[in-house]
């Protein structure tokens, strides 16, 4: 193994009450050369759930400061060349990270993310597929200045793309992930695989229920940040 073909999995965890199952998914991955770091985010609750692991992952403990924050100081200590991140709720599936890979190199691309499925409290799946493929880049452009198709857990990319355009905003305390997926589109091309390989949880604890309002003002922040520069690509790759 060599940090060249290394993955550094970041979870960020704050009173989770489902980080175990999220480090079950990880350590259980086909692939083999993959570096997991949890980063504790200030938990009071739940804390205990880590200590089997602790001989098997990278443990860094911060003051609370939200997710942006937690997921930059993993990515700060990882080794490997690819970023892939889980929320402490959800789940990988077995082979995630290697279809992830095979899809990345085959197409000559430096960002993935893939389909999923909703679970719920119990782990249950409560969905079909939710699968958001695009005929092309200029309506993925699109989309993006609508909303956010990307499921954060289920992207993989390249650390080369956080050295060209800078990490996680963490003044977006809620989207900090669609920010940095705007901040990419200019310069990268992405790939995107249907199959399902992410469980995703829905429960009433989780961020986006809970901070829906101010999730929903972060968006037309990150929209009226990022939209113009945006409206300009797509007329320059030929939007009619």
């Amino acid at each position: 193994m060599n940090q060249s073909s290394r993955v550094s999995v970041v979870i960020p965890f704050y009173n989770c009450p489902y980080i175990d199952e999220a480090i079950e998914s990880v350590l259980a991955q086909s692939y083999p050369d993959i570096e997991l770091i949890v980063v504790d985010d200030g938990s009071s609750l739940y804390t205990e759930k880590l200590a089997p692991y602790r001989d098997r992952i990278v443990y860094l403990r911060k003051a609370n400061g939200g997710t942006g924050s937690a997921l930059n100081m993993g990515i700060e200590a990882a080794s490997g060349a690819y970023f892939a991140w889980l929320s402490a709720d959800d789940r990988f599936h077995p082979h995630k990270i290697e279809r992830q890979l095979q899809e990345m190199r085959s197409t000559g691309t430096l960002f993935n993310h893939t389909a999923y499925y909703y679970i719920n409290e119990q782990g249950e799946r409560v969905s079909g597929v939710i699968s958001v493929p695009f005929p092309g880049r200029l309506e993925l452009i699109r989309t993006m200045m609508t909303g956010c198709p990307v499921n954060g857990s289920s992207v993989l990319l390249s650390m080369d793309i956080f050295r060209a355009v800078g990490l996680f905003n963490e003044n977006f305390l809620y989207t900090q992930d669609y920010e940095l997926w705007m901040r990419m589109l200019p310069h990268y091309s992405w790939s995107y695989i249907e199959e399902p390989l992410l469980d995703y949880r829905v429960h009433q604890a989780m961020g986006s229920v809970i901070h829906n309002e101010a999730q929903s003002r972060e968006i037309k922040m990150v929209q009226a940040k990022h939209n113009k520069i945006l409206a300009q690509l797509l007329k320059k790759e030929g939007w009619p």
